[in-house]
This record gives C-alpha cells, structure tokens and sequence, in this order.
C-alpha cells in the first residue's frame, strides 16, 4: 500500500491478489485493477462481506503483514450506547494459484447472539490487457460463463472454443445458501450467506479457499524463500547511507524471490527466472531478466544462466510479421492470457524489442567472464552465433549500419526500453519516425560484437569468426562517433530517424554508452558530468530527459520521470570510465529514495526535484515489486565497491 495506490498487493509463488484498504475486491480496472491474478488472468473478481446486511467497519484496514498476508479488523456498525455485538478478525493470504481468507467472530456479549455473513463473490476470468486503461474491447466470440453452487461453496467456469479456465470456492464451514446476487453485480455473481452462532463472548471461524484454474497445465510454481523485508528507519540519518544500502540489497533480493517464475528452459527443463514486475508483468521478458540478471550476475549467476536458457528457448525461427518473431531474435515478451492464446493481441511470444538480441550476448559472456564456466556459453553457442546473424541481417547492421526498428502498430511503438509512444522524440516533441535507430541499442550491439568475439575465440576456437566481429564492431564504432555526436549540444543524439535526422532531445539513454564503451573515454566522461546537471539530475535520480525541454513532463513515463535501473546502467558506466564520484551521487540518491520506500525503489520515479518534496514523488502507475528496480541496488554495490556510499 502506498499514497499512490491504497490497494493492499499480496504475492507468493507466480500468483498475485491486490485488495482495497477493507479487504475487498469490487473488480476495477485501468492502471490498479484490484482481484485474484494467475497466468494474465484474473480468477477473482469480487469479494465483498457484509455483516447483519450491511458493511463493516473497517476498525483496523487490511495491512500487508509479509508480502503475503493482511490482516484487518471489523466489526458490524454500532453506536457508543449500542457498541458492536462481535468483531470479525481477518486474515488473507496468497499462496500458488490460492487465496484464504480467516475469519473470526468474536462475541462481545454476555448473551448468545448470530451473526449473520453475506459474501458475495464474482470472476470474470478478465485478460490482463482487457483490464488497462488505454480503452480497447475485444471480442469474445461463443464465450461463455457460468457459476453453480457445490456442496461447500460455489464453482465459477469459462469456455471459448478450446479455452477453459475455471475458479473454485470452497467454505468450512459450507454456506447456508448460495443464491444469485443482484444482477447490477453481473450475471454470474453469487452471494454466499451462513449464520453463525456465537456463545456468550465465545468464537467461531469461518474458512474461505480460493483456487484459480488456468487455462491449460499450469506453469509450476517455485516456493519462495520467505525473507522479511528489513523495517525501514524513521528518521533517516546521512550517517545511515551505508546500512540503507545494505537494507535496500536485502530488500531487493526478497522482491526478486518474490517474482520468481518457472519456465521451460532451452532443453526442455523448467529453469526459475525473475519475472519483470507486479501488477502487468509478471511473466519472462527479455530485455527485463536479462538486464536484472546482468546486476545479479556476482551474487547470483544461476539467474543469469536461468534467463539465457529461458530465452534461447523462444528465440525467433522463423518470420511472423504479427508477433516481430525473426530468426535469431529474441523474445521481448511472453504472454499465456486468453488474448494471446487466441492472436488478439500479438504478446503470445513478441519480439518487438531492438535491444533483447544484444543484451542476450552480452550476459551470455559476463556470465562466462565472471563464473569462469565455460559449459554454458559452449551449450549456447548456435543460439549465440544465431543472434549475431539477426543483428547482421534483420536487425539491421549491414543494411542501415545500425540496429534498427519500425514503429508496430499492433505492438510497441517504440522497440527500445523506452517503449511508450512518443518517447522517442526531438527536442520539439515530435516522435521520431523509423526505421529508427536509437542510440542506447548500438552500444550494446557493439559490446555484444566484443564479447562474443571473445567466447568465439578463447571458447569456440573460432578465430576466424572472432576476427569479423571485431571488424564489425569497430566500423559501427566509428560510424557512431560520426553520426550521433551533436557539437552544438557536446552530447549524443537520441536516436537517428528514418532519414537519418539526429533525434536532438537530451535523454539519459546516452549514460548507456558509458556502460558498453562505444564512446571514446573523453567523450564518455563529457556526457557522465553532463547527466550530473540539475536538468537531468533531480537529487534523486537521473531523469529520462533533461528537464526545460518542450517534452518534459515529470509525471511522464519515459519524458521525464527517472528510472531505478536506467540509474543503475549509467553508475555502471560511471564507475567503468572513473567518474566515482558522479557514481556515488547517483548511488546516493537512489538509496535515499529507496529509504523512504521502506527500502524497496519502485521501477519509476517522478522527475521532481529533490528540494521540492521531502520524500520522492511517486509514479502513480509504477510496478511493485519489479524487477530490475528489485536487482539495481546490486548494481550499485557493484559500481562502488568497496568504497561504498557517502562523501
């Protein structure tokens, strides 16, 4: 719960619940819908108790107590003469595919009362993207919904052609009746009603089991470790930098536990990887796990080699212009909702991400690099040596010179991580127009050319092959020092457009060419001083666009709010061309926000400055946990090594 989004969010094991501050579910949607979430599914869609006919008083909210339980406290309306005859105790958890609900009345009286309970439940087995705020409807053809009662609680069930995904409630005790709710609550909405005797200031307990059905052999499940999240300090001292980094690691590390999935892996064998964030993303995507990976990479590298046998799996085969699906390309994201099942929406497996591809390569190497196991890069090579060839051919290089992408209609827009509409954009505003070549992907496309020229030759005996890639690389480095360098600005181009136009705005993608090393170290250090401007630098964090520009809003998504993990690529950069002292004041900022955050950053930040507010402005869509918001203070830790945060 957070002044952003009152929803309590509950999360264990690749299922997730989000409830309203009572304990309820009323099936709302746009950007904080509320419900019982399994494989982009949601298999709850009400839940509302009421006492004696009428709402309880919530006496104590629903409070998350873990990441996944609440408890609340409510009794049924009373007076200061005529105080409550009972309280109900309650106590919500989420488990693989289940949610529970305890409740227990307690009796307040001398005299036997009962208590009569009403719980109206609904599921509408709603898609993920059916329930955004962007207002697209999508047919459903033949579907249909039904609800019946069963001896101890009530069956929910919905087919389309060969979609079948069911919800199950079961009651202990079993309701008294179940009857349809009024209609205004939906066709299939069902009330559940007991009454429950209570002895002279005695107790009884109600137990409420929910189990989601998805369509299909569910995904299994992959318990995860139970870490408490370490409790945050009040008030913060500077003094405490150092201790909050620590914190913020742990806190991190939990989050990552936390959305941690199986999925098949290249073999056939079900691997655990960090799904990309909670409510919309819990589910493999490249560019995310690779990213998040690469920070986890000295503490944990069998997430990394978790993420690259996951996404050599789906790897591109074969040209599918409705999905991006290219050979040697790899997946940006992968879906299991009903939408994508039957090609409503292009998600299924979509590969509309110009950066995957290189990322891929260059994990696949750092986990050699830093492991020292060579196995992995051996196992992986023909996909390796297939992501290469993409990048060569569809991706671009040897037609446009650089990584390339169109805009989707039906997909993203944008193909970068900045993949919202109009994040790419000049100075003026205007989006660019493809193919667009953005500068961020040809520093990983370079870095990726290095590294796996290096596994070629130290690891594939391959010094032919080595020798071209290198070759390759040093000519998109110097066409890059030619084509996206701004003299008037002393800084990089966004991106290039279709015609080759630099795309002027002044963004935090170039902190990333820090990172890959696709900029001269002169150069590099210019941009590193730059990014630490207050224009760009809110105190907080680095903004995704300089502020003072026409496009900057900072409630934006990509136009001026900052990112924790863009934050951690550019410290990463930092660090590599010595700028340490830029690197610390990054690490800084981000860690003092996390602190205000209970020690867990969000994945985006508002872009107001640090003097305006005395805590950071938060993104009021923003993902939690996420990912590679989860993974950045690793990378930070990593960045700074032992000289650690403070002066």
């Amino acid at each position: 719960m957070t002044a952003a989004d009152p929803r309590v969010q509950l999360v264990r094991d690749a299922t997730f619940v989000r409830l309203h501050a009572d304990g309820e579910i009323s099936g709302t949607r746009g950007s904080a819908p509320d419900g019982l979430f399994r494989q982009d599914a949601r298999h709850l869609s009400r839940w509302r108790l009421t006492v004696d006919g009428t709402a309880p008083v919530a006496l104590v909210p629903a409070t998350a107590d873990t990441d996944d339980t609440a408890t609340g406290v409510l009794t049924p309306e009373g007076t200061r003469d005529n105080p409550p005859a009972y309280t109900v105790f309650r106590r919500q958890s989420v488990t693989a595919g289940t949610f529970t609900e305890h409740l227990s009345l307690v009796s307040n009286r001398p005299d036997a009362v009962t208590a009569r309970l009403d719980l109206t439940v609904d599921a509408d087995f709603a898609d993920l993207f059916e329930l955004r705020a962007d207002d697209r409807h999508y047919a459903k053809p033949g579907a249909e919904y039904e609800s019946r009662p069963t001896a101890d609680g009530v069956l929910f069930g919905y087919r389309r052609a060969d979609w079948h995904a069911r919800t199950e409630i079961t009651c202990d005790p079993a309701p008294d009746a179940v009857a349809p709710a009024p209609a205004r609550q939906g066709d299939t909405a069902r009330t559940l009603t007991w009454h429950l005797p209570l002895d002279a200031h005695g107790r009884t307990d109600l137990h409420l089991t929910v189990r989601a059905h998805p369509h299909g052999r569910p995904r299994p499940t992959t318990p995860a470790p139970t870490v408490s999240a370490p409790a945050a300090r009040h008030p913060h001292r500077p003094e405490d930098a150092a201790d909050d980094l620590t914190r913020t690691c742990e806190r991190g590390l939990a989050d990552i536990d936390l959305l941690t999935i199986a999925v098949p892996g290249v073999d056939g064998e079900d691997v655990r990887v960090p799904a990309a964030g909670i409510p919309w993303f819990l589910t493999l995507f490249g560019r995310d796990s690779l990213l998040t990976a690469y920070f986890l990479l000295p503490y944990r590298p069998a997430t990394a080699a978790a993420v690259l046998s996951a996404l050599a799996a789906t790897q591109g085969r074969r040209h599918d212009p409705f999905s991006g699906e290219q050979p040697g390309r790899i997946v940006h994201e992968t879906r299991h909702g009903e939408l994508a099942h039957f090609r409503q929406i292009p998600y299924g497996r979509y590969y509309g991400a110009v950066d995957a591809t290189p990322l891929f390569l260059v994990l696949l190497h750092a986990h050699q690099e830093t492991t020292g196991d060579r196995a992995l890069a051996r196992r992986l090579e023909r996909h390796a040596r297939r992501a290469v060839d993409w990048m060569l051919t569809d991706g671009g290089l040897e037609k446009h010179g650089y990584l390339v992408y169109d805009p989707d209609p039906g997909g993203l827009v944008n193909q970068n991580w900045k993949d919202s509409a109009g994040a790419v954009c000049f100075r003026d505003g205007t989006q660019a127009e493809g193919p667009v070549a953005v500068c961020e992907a040809q520093g990983y496309a370079y870095d990726a050319l290095l590294r796996t020229a290096e596994l070629a030759e130290h690891v594939w005996r391959d010094e032919a092959y080595a020798r071209r890639l290198r070759e390759s690389a040093t000519r998109l480095r110097d066409r890059f020092a030619a084509d996206f360098w701004m003299p008037d600005a002393d800084f990089p181009a966004l991106a290039l457009d279709g015609d080759g136009r630099q795309v002027d705005a002044l963004a935090s993608d170039a902190g990333h060419l820090l990172w890959s090393g696709i900029l001269d170290p002169e150069r590099s250090r210019r941009v590193g001083r730059r990014l630490l401007e207050p224009d760009f630098f809110s105190g907080w964090a680095i903004r995704t666009l300089a502020a003072g520009q026409r496009p900057y809003h900072p409630l934006s998504y990509h136009r001026g709010s900052a990112w924790p993990h863009d934050n951690a690529v550019i410290v990463l950069g930092l660090a590599r061309q010595g700028l340490a002292a830029q690197a610390r004041t990054v690490a800084d900022g981000l860690v003092a926000a996390a602190a205000h955050h209970g020690h867990r950053l969000p994945e985006v930040l508002a872009g107001y400055d640090r003097a305006a507010t005395a805590a950071p402005v938060p993104y009021p869509h923003s993902c939690s946990p996420q990912a590679w918001a989860a993974a950045t203070p690793l990378a930070l830790r990593t960045a700074l090594g032992p000289e650690g945060l403070g002066p």
